[in-house]
């Protein structure tokens, strides 16, 4: 007796995860506009439904946001183009002054600087090591972090949204580094998802000496990125067959571009010390994370051999990211736009490598929508960067002149005549 043949099982759906590294505010905005090219380039990958998600600092704000249903498109219009009612960050907090710290420190300033001066009446130290005993007096951060894990609270609080890592849909692990040990500590891992998300992602972001260090359970937490660049190894051991990872923050290479500049300068910037201290600290910074970024890169590829990785990340000769600051916002529109724009060029530059890593998996690349011209916002979005009344102004004429010109146009074409 023949029997029917039964349909095959269909395969099983690709595990696709997503490492997002930190920059600060300007991290933030790259990785935000890199998003939004790849959800239009990669139309058969939901961003808001990948396998899981890591984040380090700026980048854990972005990966919390995804993990909680919030599309890329939806952070930039909250990000970059929002009028600060519903941000997922809100950059106005990021440089509140840390005025509790300050006062928690001043008040231990008569008794320590008593003790210093006994100390070194007593010749129990010298002068100069009585003086280094006050350093205890010093603020641990300048700003205040409490207003922006408000804020993230409030945001996850939403409808549809959770602050709570155990009540997500999918897998998010934000990466804090422990102040005491300088271990990793993988928040959103069992054992470690007891911790509200606001505050793990707050923890992932505290820069010692910007913010001070955060206390969870009895222990103090800073910048994740102190221990590891993409922390991509707590996705990578829990199996997955696609790892994309952003980098925002590489180092800037002067010596093959005839136009590149430096802040500050103009014509040709050979060499990077001509800039001055901002300069050199910038380019140290950028090339000791990535650095390490490189060994871990190569490490994951060899431990993982099983899970295709695909690192994005800017142009190291554009000048345009290397010159505006860490902490930069004002010109967000314009660097997110820069951002949308550099990543859909480099899709299309390494489309013959990527395609068939992303079709691999059920994840085809739409060569047809990287060659149209596209842009991430408006132009009238991109004209209002700033904060400048006559802008704010300009665009509400811009505005009203469109109104007008859709409800009235015989009025605009006899104004014009006028004229």
């Amino acid at each position: 007796m023949n029997h029917p043949s039964r349909p095959a099982n269909p395969p099983a759906p690709a595990r696709i995860a997503l490492a997002l590294a930190g920059g600060g505010p300007l991290g933030a905005i790259h990785e935000i506009g890199a998003l939004c090219a790849l959800e239009e380039a990669l139309p058969g990958l939901d961003f808001t439904q990948l396998n899981a998600y890591v984040g380090v600092s700026a980048g854990a704000f972005i990966a919390a946001g995804l993990a909680n249903g919030m599309t890329p498109r939806q952070m930039c219009a909250a990000f970059i183009d929002g009028d600060g009612t519903d941000d997922l960050i809100d950059p106005r907090l990021f440089t509140r002054p840390a005025w509790r710290e300050y006062q928690r420190r001043l008040r231990r300033l008569p008794g320590m600087a008593a003790r210093a001066g006994w100390d070194w009446l007593a010749g129990d130290a010298s002068l100069v090591g009585a003086l280094g005993r006050l350093g205890g007096t010093l603020p641990t951060g300048l700003f205040d972090n409490q207003a922006m894990q408000a804020q993230l609270e409030r945001v996850f609080s939403a409808p549809g949204r959770t602050n709570d890592f155990r009540q997500l849909a999918r897998p998010l692990v934000v990466v804090a580094t422990d102040l005491d040990t300088g271990e990793a500590a993988p928040f959103g891992l069992p054992g470690w998802n007891d911790t509200p998300i606001a505050r793990a992602v707050i923890a992932s972001a505290a820069l010692p000496g910007l913010y001070p260090p955060v206390a969870i359970h009895g222990r103090h937490y800073v910048d994740g990125a102190l221990k590891k660049t993409m922390h991509a190894s707590v996705l990578l051991d829990q199996g997955q067959d696609l790892l994309i990872c952003l980098n925002p923050l590489v180092p800037f290479d002067a010596s093959q571009r005839a136009g590149a500049t430096v802040e500050g300068h103009t014509g040709r910037i050979p060499h990077l010390a001509s800039a001055g201290l901002p300069a050199v600290m910038s380019q140290t910074f950028r090339s000791l994370i990535h650095s390490r970024l490189e060994l871990g890169m190569r490490g994951y590829r060899r431990s993982h051999p099983g899970c295709d990785i695909v690192l994005l990340e800017p142009d190291h000769h554009d000048p345009r990211l290397y010159h505006a600051g860490t902490f930069s916002y004002k010109r967000r529109r314009e660097l997110a736009e820069h951002a949308y724009g550099q990543t859909r060029r480099l899709l299309r530059a390494r489309s013959a490598e990527l395609a068939p890593v992303f079709a691999a998996h059920g994840v085809p690349l739409d060569a047809d929508v990287l060659m149209r011209e596209r842009r991430l916002l408006p132009k009238l979005a991109l004209r209002r960067s700033g904060n400048d009344l006559a802008e704010r102004l300009h665009h509400v004429l811009d505005q009203l002149e469109a109104r007008v010109r859709e409800r009235a146009p015989a009025l605009v074409e006899r104004r014009g005549h006028a004229r």
